[in-house]
């Protein structure tokens, strides 16, 4: 029997445009097997197959819109006494899987599709909704997009230094985190997308071990049981809390941060690293008054102190106080949230709004029933791996924030892809030269390789050629000199061992000095690479310069 699809209640949504027809003629598709992907300027929307069938016309295009009631396609129907179990169910009802992927963050969903792409059958379970993990979900992404936003701000109240004045923004705090979630949609839809085209099974719940090939998963609908043959482990990490903070909704971590629930007169951000550096450029943009307090003796700790200067200098022109070695003893709350600060100086208080924690992340290896696997777990919860990734349980592998540092999901992804072949019988070994670091701050600020703290504390001797964007025409030119570009060489060989970038755009600059590193360059590769000008990449090409003695810019 022949039967038109029509778009079904689609909400609010009208005129949506068609993004992608994943069936043509002849397909064979079953029940919720994407038909169509459509996109408005909120949300990206995956049309199901209400029925099973072939595909006899397809009456849509790419760029058509549509809305609820226009016919897509029709199908030759196939009807059945009841439909068929969808993969997840299926799965959810105790079977064994082949390869079982625990953590649908940037690590997690990267070694599913990859092992899928190799010919495994994947099942991927997460305890979120939607793929995507924390960097997807509440971390990286929407990080981003609200970054995006106090740009605007900031880009606007600059202007004025160079002939260009606006008005005071007009902030509607509900339009932006609007924003900041379709972008968010935009990105967890599509993977959805990628794991039914890759036939990859995904299942909420939150999974435990309960022996060495087998886990139970706490699914919204009650326990499930799954066996496996492998398992790759992607649970990544967890924002670290104080134990003496009280329980006050005005107290919250990045996560609760990103909720943009409201913006507070007086905002206390505990802890000077990038986290807390990124959400208090968000919060300043939208009109809070920032407090920074760190214990170490400089913001963002892990980055070398030349390279952290100038941001220093731009926030402490802009921020209300920026407290370093300084520790906050206890909050206690009232009608204000009055925090106890010490330091080498003595103790005091201030009353605050509200107060972001941002004092690190630990990994969430201890809770999962690893050791019921018989995987090894550290006392801080990282799962120990090897080169190939494995655990000491040789089916099991680990990937991501939970094996250890850097925690970053650039990082993940490649150690996934490695975990994904080994698995699936391809010989691989994560070995890289270089990992990249950045900060999304005003400046950014970016490193790799070898930092110069890092080459003092070990004694190792090295060169380091730092160029000032203040001789740079392109950094002049957006009114930003403050910038600066260094690389870390070995004084015999002239090799790249390290690199670090302050100033705008750093974090897409520093790509450039990853690539010499694992390439194995030296200054003269980069200081003969014709770099164009006037831009800010030629810094790269500039500090070699330095070290070559052929720069004429300085």
């Amino acid at each position: 029997m022949t039967r038109e699809i029509a778009i079904p209640d689609i909400g609010d949504f009208k005129d949506v445009t068609v993004v992608e027809v994943p069936v043509g003629p002849g397909d064979r598709i079953a029940i919720d097997d994407p038909i169509l992907m459509l996109e408005s300027d909120k949300a990206t929307l995956d049309i199901p197959a209400p029925c099973a069938g072939v595909v006899r016309e397809v009456l849509v295009k790419v760029g058509d819109r549509v809305s609820q009631g226009t016919v897509a396609l029709r199908i030759e129907e196939e009807l059945a006494d009841r439909p068929a179990p969808t993969p997840a169910a299926a799965a959810a009802g105790g079977d064994h899987v082949d390869l079982l992927v625990i953590g649908a963050g940037p690590g997690g969903y990267t070694a599913a599709f990859r092992a899928a792409d190799l010919g495994r059958k994947v099942t991927l379970v997460d305890a979120r909704q939607t793929l995507g993990g924390v960097c997807l979900n509440v971390g990286c992404i929407p990080s981003k997009a609200l970054l995006h936003v106090a740009k605007l701000v900031d880009d606007a109240a600059e202007g004025a230094a160079h002939g260009v004045s606006f008005g005071a923004p007009q902030i509607d705090i509900d339009a932006v985190r609007g924003w900041k979630e379709s972008v968010v949609g935009k990105l967890t839809g599509g993977l959805a997308r990628l794991a039914k085209r890759r036939k990859v099974t995904t299942m909420q719940g939150m999974a435990r071990f309960t022996g060495p090939h087998e886990v139970e998963v706490a699914t919204p609908d009650g326990p499930r049981r799954l066996t496996f043959d492998q398992a790759i482990v992607a649970v990544g990490s967890s924002p670290i809390w104080l134990p003496f903070l009280p329980d006050d909704p005005r107290i919250f971590d990045s996560t609760g941060a990103l909720d943009l629930k409201a913006v507070p007169q007086r905002l206390l951000v505990l802890g000077g690293g990038i986290i807390g550096l990124e959400m208090a450029q968000v919060y300043h943009a939208l009109g809070s008054r920032i407090t920074i307090a760190e214990r170490m003796g400089q913001l963002i700790p892990g980055a070398d102190a030349d390279i952290v200067k100038p941001l220093t200098s731009r926030l402490k022109a802009r921020y209300e106080a920026i407290h370093l070695e300084t520790g906050v003893a206890a909050v206690a709350a009232g009608e204000a949230l009055t925090a106890s600060f010490e330091n080498a100086s003595g103790t005091w208080q201030t009353k605050f709004d509200a107060i972001l924690v941002a004092v690190g992340r630990r990994p969430n290896g201890a809770e999962l029933g690893a050791e019921t696997a018989g995987v090894a777990v550290t006392g801080q919860g990282f799962i120990p791996v090897d080169a190939q990734m494995r655990t000491n349980q040789k089916h099991i592998f680990a990937i991501g924030d939970v094996v250890g540092q850097p925690m970053l999901a650039h990082k993940a992804t490649h150690e996934a892809k490695v975990a994904a072949e080994v698995a699936c019988g391809h010989k691989a070994a994560f070995e890289p030269r270089c990992i990249p670091s950045v900060a999304y701050t005003d400046p950014e600020i970016a490193w790799t390789g070898l930092t110069e703290t890092q080459a003092k504390a070990e004694g190792r001797k090295v060169k380091t050629t730092p160029f000032p964007w203040a001789a740079s025409g392109r950094a002049l030119s957006m009114g930003r000199g403050e910038g600066l570009t260094k690389l870390v060489l070995d004084p015999d060989s002239g090799r790249v061992l390290g690199a670090a970038i302050v100033g705008v755009n750093a974090g897409e600059l520093i790509a450039s000095a990853c690539h010499a590193i694992e390439m194995g360059s030296d200054a003269a590769d980069l200081a003969l690479t014709i770099h164009p000008h006037p831009t800010l990449s030629e810094t790269l090409g500039f500090a070699a310069e330095v070290f070559e003695g052929t720069l004429t810019d300085l």
